[in-house]
């Protein structure tokens, strides 16, 4: 059997047509741009993601139906170099208010410290303007709870840009599912890997710290549990958790309070010189005078207080189990997933390193019970994080978008997405199984729904 000619990627739009169409309150998201010409985007937070993903791509691809009418940041030189480097030349604030009253716009990108996405969000609904943030949508559960009350309050929705949905190899994965290939769905495994380049990255920045960040169990993570949310089409019901702090921090041998200050430059396998890295100088280095923000943090800093070894199990409402683990020092990157059903299983294994050799396809792997082995190539996709962020913002800003694959994401997924995380930090912390249903006013329910919360 010619394993690379058995199935190819036209499979991602098999079935589709007996998937139906997004309902509810996540249609009216898609519908959002429907009756905009042209969109009056403003920006808060306007660091590395903010600039380069919703900032200056978006402007140069999507210029005939959005236009920048403001930028907003807590530090004065980087909304200055952000003008420059989205190629706007439409105001910049350092006061969030003001910069709403006099832009009027007609949706508002949320990029700022994970731990202030709910103020923004609330803010916008009650002016009436369309909140986008990215993952994740907030850090605990009383901020999650704001922004559903200020949903029900005014009306309005909020988008959340869990991109890694709009990856072909997750896509496929997604239909596959609900083409029963494998029978009932009964549990999945899933363990993702950071190597020691991107794993590390979290470390230096605010993210080591659980007030800004939420943790890894929220910034990074909610990414992978909203891939399981949207792959098993269930609600979490339960979460009990393991993690600890074993390489970095203060497990580590040398202590600075950042690269440039550090007498063991020559030792540590982790120093990185940022001046010689342009984009970041421009952004951080040269704007430290503003705020103090040192982006070049010591990933072995005594005030890291966030987990870097996590393992968690999660039970969901229609009663499939969850094996979960992230690792953020390993030597390669990429993840580990099996889906395990009565009739057979399904199995993927991604590496990074794969996509820098002759290999041009993630490959899934479909065993049925008593059959043979079939398996699915997946040609890579052409835009970033794994071929997804294209097909988002496509979504996002054009109108009439079709969601055959229930793509779009509302307050609720990103809800759910955050509350596992933040159930495991409350299960490490207690060490007690924690019920989702007891985070929030949200209620874990067998099957989605998207209807208003």
């Amino acid at each position: 059997m010619n394993r690379r000619n058995f199935l190819s990627a036209s499979g991602l739009i098999t079935g589709s047509a007996l998937l139906g169409a997004t309902t509810g309150v996540n249609a009216q998201i898609l519908n959002q741009s429907k009756n905009v010409k042209k969109w009056r985007l403003a920006m808060v937070g306007t660091g590395a993601r903010g600039t380069s993903m919703w900032g200056k791509d978006v402007l140069a691809t999507y210029s005939d139906h959005v236009e920048f009418v403001g930028l907003c940041d807590i530090n004065e030189g980087r909304v200055k170099l952000a003008k420059e480097i989205i190629k706007t030349d439409c105001p910049g604030y350092t006061d969030f208010e003001k910069m709403m009253h006099e832009t009027k716009p007609d949706a508002l990108i949320v990029t700022t410290v994970d731990s202030t996405h709910h103020d923004y969000i609330v803010r916008a609904l009650e002016l009436g303007v369309y909140p986008i943030s990215e993952k994740p949508m907030s850090t605990d559960a009383a901020k999650i709870q704001q922004i559903l009350d200020a949903e029900k309050q005014t009306g309005g929705n909020c988008r959340v840009t869990f991109n890694l949905r709009y990856a072909p190899l997750c896509i496929k994965i997604w239909q596959l599912l609900r083409e029963n290939a494998i029978g009932k769905l009964t549990s999945v495994d899933l363990h993702w890997y950071l190597d020691t380049s991107h794993g590390a990255e979290y470390f230096r920045r605010w993210h080591r710290l659980v007030e800004k960040s939420g943790s890894l169990w929220v910034h990074k993570a909610s990414h992978h549990f909203d891939l399981l949310n949207w792959w098993i089409d269930s609600d979490p019901e339960e979460v009990f958790a393991l993690g600890g702090l074993e390489h970095y921090g203060k497990s580590g041998p040398f202590h600075a309070t950042n690269c440039r200050t550090c007498n063991h430059i020559e030792q540590c396998k982790f120093y990185m010189d940022i001046t010689k890295k342009e984009d970041l100088k421009r952004m951080y280095v040269d704007n430290e005078k503003y705020d103090g923000y040192l982006r070049d943090g010591c990933v072995f800093k005594d005030d890291v207080n966030i987990d870097d070894t996590m393992a968690a199990t999660i039970k969901y409402a229609n009663g499939v189990r969850v094996a979960y683990s992230l690792t953020t020092y390993s030597p390669y990157e990429g993840f580990r997933v099996s889906f395990n059903g009565t009739n057979g299983k399904i199995d993927t294994w991604v590496q990074s390193s794969n996509r820098t050799s002759d290999v041009d396809y993630d490959e899934i792997v479909i065993c049925n019970n008593f059959g043979k082995r079939k398996y699915v190539q997946i040609p890579f996709g052409t835009s970033g994080h794994w071929g997804a962020d294209r097909p988002l913002k496509d979504q996002v800003f054009l109108p009439n978008i079709p969601d055959p694959n229930q793509q779009c994401a509302g307050s609720r997924d990103g809800a759910f997405a955050c509350l596992i995380g933040i159930a495991a930090r409350q299960s490490i912390a207690t060490g007690n199984v924690v019920k989702i249903a007891d985070l929030t006013t949200l209620k874990p329910e067998v099957k989605k729904e998207y209807k208003r919360v």
